[in-house]
């Protein structure tokens, strides 16, 4: 028996979640581009509430900071994009994928393996094709030049089941206000070359494989990559 449909996913059918066999069976033609940590970058703001002692979280490949860069060109003057995660360990999207896996079964204890899988697949990505540990995605939102964060219709990171399904990009029940700000942030970074993941407003990225599988792109340009030893 598959799990009963939400109201996001019956008004939205075409989303492509991280689940789909056909994200793994992109090809990937490793470009090589090292991580470059945002925080050297003026233009920019991290923000520090999921910082980690390495400062992977700081971290992108340099095709998505110089593309961060030209979105902030395109926001209006007043606002900043606020970054909260980049670059991700494998070992840590491997515990983040195990502890949404965990959740879904005790929330859900008739689905198979398989229903869990993919429901699991829908907020965190399988670590095979995720797209943080590229180094190609970002989760950010929108602040003001003195770092006050515009209403979102959600938190950063505000997933079910827990949480309800606002944050879906295009979820319809949201204020106007935060729908506008998403739009905003949307016309932004779609027009600095990065792709949505539909379920979560605010992670956007890059040259992975999902971006790959979105635009047509014959191939990615990253493949999971690590921080330099010192």
């Amino acid at each position: 028996m598959k799990p009963p449909l939400s109201p996001t996913e019956v008004s939205m059918p075409d989303i492509v979640l991280l689940s789909d066999p056909r994200i793994a069976e992109v090809p990937v033609k490793e470009c090589g581009e090292a991580l470059v940590d945002l925080r050297t970058l003026p233009a920019l703001r991290v923000d520090e509430r999921l910082a980690d002692p390495e400062g992977a979280f700081a971290r992108v490949r340099l095709s998505v900071a110089d593309r961060l860069i030209a979105a902030q060109a395109r926001l209006p003057r007043a606002l900043r994009l606020l970054v909260v995660e980049g670059f991700r360990p494998v070992s840590v999207q491997e515990k983040y994928f195990a502890a949404s896996v965990a959740r879904h079964r005790a929330a859900n204890p008739g689905w198979d393996d398989r229903q869990v899988y993919v429901e699991a697949s829908r907020y965190v990505s399988p670590p095979q094709v995720a797209p943080h540990v590229t180094g190609g995605a970002v989760d950010l939102t929108l602040c003001t030049a003195a770092g006050t964060e515009l209403p979102m219709g959600t938190q950063v990171n505000a997933t079910p089941p827990e949480d309800t399904d606002a944050c879906y990009t295009a979820y319809p029940g949201i204020s106007a206000e935060a729908r506008r700000n998403r739009d905003i942030l949307a016309t932004a970074m779609a027009s600095a070359g990065f792709v949505n993941y539909p379920t979560e407003w605010w992670h956007w990225s890059y040259g992975d494989r999902y971006w790959a599988l979105i635009t047509g792109a014959r191939y990615a340009c990253y493949t999971m990559t690590q921080i330099p030893a010192p």
